[in-house]
Parts: C-alpha cells; sequence; structure tokens
C-alpha cells in the first residue's frame, strides 16, 4: 500500500518553495520590530562603502600631488589619513557585521519562538502522519536559511550596490565624459 500522506508532504514541501508576497510580508513583520536597529546597519554600510571609496582616491591624490612632483612633505599628511581610513573602514565593518548578525540572531529567535508556539498548537495526528526527523530539518534549516539570507545575502546585495553608486558617483566628479564612455562599454 502506498503511503499518500509522506507523499503529500513532499510535493507541498516543493510548492511552498515558491516565492509569495505573503512570505515576503510576514519576514517584514519580523523585521519591523528591529527598523532602529536595521536603519542603523545600512547607515553603517553606506560609511563603509564611503570609506572603501576613499582609500583609492587617497592613493591617487598622494600620487598626484606628491610622488609625481617630488613633494614629499605632504606626503606624510596622507599616509596617517590613509591609516585613519583603513582603520575607520576596520571598526564600521566590524560594528556593522555585529549589528546585522545580532539583528539576524534576533529575528531567528523571534521566529523559532513563533514557530514552538504553532508546532505546540497542532495535533497529535499531524506528527502520526509526518516524520518527526522532517518536521526537526525543517524548523531548524529553514529558519538557518532565512537568517543567512538576511544577514549574508541583503547586507551583501545592498553593500555592491552602495560601492558600485558611489563609485560613479566619484568618477562622474573627476571626469564626466570619460566616465560616461567607461559606462558606455
Amino acid at each position: 500500500m502506498k503511503d499518500t500522506t509522506r507523499e503529500n508532504f513532499y510535493e507541498k514541501d516543493i510548492e511552498e518553495k515558491q516565492l509569495d508576497r505573503k512570505i515576503v510580508a510576514k519576514l517584514l513583520g519580523y523585521v519591523r520590530p528591529y527598523k532602529y536597529l536595521l536603519a542603523l546597519t545600512v547607515f553603517l554600510l553606506l560609511v563603509t562603502a564611503a570609506l572603501e571609496i576613499a582609500g583609492p582616491y587617497l592613493i591617487k591624490v598622494a600620487i598626484d600631488r606628491y610622488l609625481t612632483p617630488s613633494q614629499l612633505e605632504g606626503f606624510l599628511y596622507i599616509i596617517v589619513l590613509f591609516g585613519a581610513i583603513v582603520l575607520g573602514e576596520f571598526l564600521f565593518r566590524f560594528i556593522q557585521q555585529y549589528l546585522t548578525e545580532y539583528l539576524g540572531q534576533k529575528i531567528m529567535y523571534d521566529m523559532r519562538m513563533d514557530i514552538f508556539r504553532h508546532v505546540q498548537k497542532l495535533q497529535m495526528s499531524f506528527f502520526d502522519r509526518n516524520p518527526a526527523g522532517r518536521i526537526l530539518t525543517r524548523i531548524t534549516t529553514d529558519v538557518q536559511a532565512l537568517n543567512e539570507m538576511l544577514s549574508s545575502g541583503i547586507v551583501t546585495f545592498f553593500g555592491d550596490i552602495f560601492m558600485i553608486a558611489g563609485v560613479m558617483i566619484v568618477m562622474l566628479t573627476m571626469n564626466w565624459q570619460l566616465s560616461l564612455v567607461t559606462f558606455s562599454v
């Protein structure tokens, strides 16, 4: 005799993997209590991107103004400023990553508590029909995957967007004609 309950459980599993607006709204509901922490994290991403762009710009200034004309008196100032930028970038990136992980852990905790409350309310027949290992795996790995998406995937995505936008702005301010030619290629 064929066990249709288990087949339905796995088919349902595949169907539920499709992205749905309800799922996104539910995820935003978990993020909403931490909106100020999220805003701080995004701000730190912007600061980190700006500091990353400032380093190569300082190298350009050092080469153009101090090394090429052999004026080494301002070069020490550029070196100190570059060191401060590297230190600031490290500090802001550390705080941003710490806050991102903290935010991810808080959201993951809230999700797991909601799932635990939901599982506690389920009828015993649900546990008879579905394998316990599969239920446990779903609870732990799905929440962990969401945490990884929130804490590293989205942060990396926005960090890269900020970096690209910053580089484009710097390029356009330095030489807008050459920048437009570069963008067209």
